[in-house]
């Protein structure tokens, strides 16, 4: 089950425009969770770009906050430490309630 977001800013400055994209997934075991919310993660860039007609973007990492969809909130003893930070993502996990894990990637898309 994968949960999907996006938020839009743009800088008057630059007159860039950038997306902030997020994704969550699951899986029994956080490496399988991590690679299906990434997976998931880069749908949605791809939507971002097909949305605004654009093929060249500039990817970042951005923080996600939990994506829980079966409790409310994620208490910090329910974090799979470490974070996963890469040039393009960054993904937050936890232990799920039907799920061993839960993650969530986030990234920011500059065209």
């Amino acid at each position: 089950m994968a949960a999907i977001g996006f938020v839009m800013a743009q800088s008057a400055a630059a007159q860039a425009r950038c997306a902030t994209v997020f994704a969550t997934d699951d899986g029994p075991f956080k490496s399988f969770a991590v690679q299906a919310s990434l997976t998931a993660l880069q749908n949605e860039i791809e939507a971002v770009k097909a949305k605004w007609g654009v093929s060249q973007v500039t990817i970042s990492p951005a923080q996600p906050k939990p994506n829980p969809y079966w409790r409310g909130e994620v208490t910090p003893n329910l974090y799979q430490k470490p974070d996963i930070i890469t040039s393009t993502a960054h993904t937050t996990c936890w232990r799920g309630v039907v799920s061993p894990s839960v993650c969530t990637s986030g990234a920011k898309v500059c065209w």
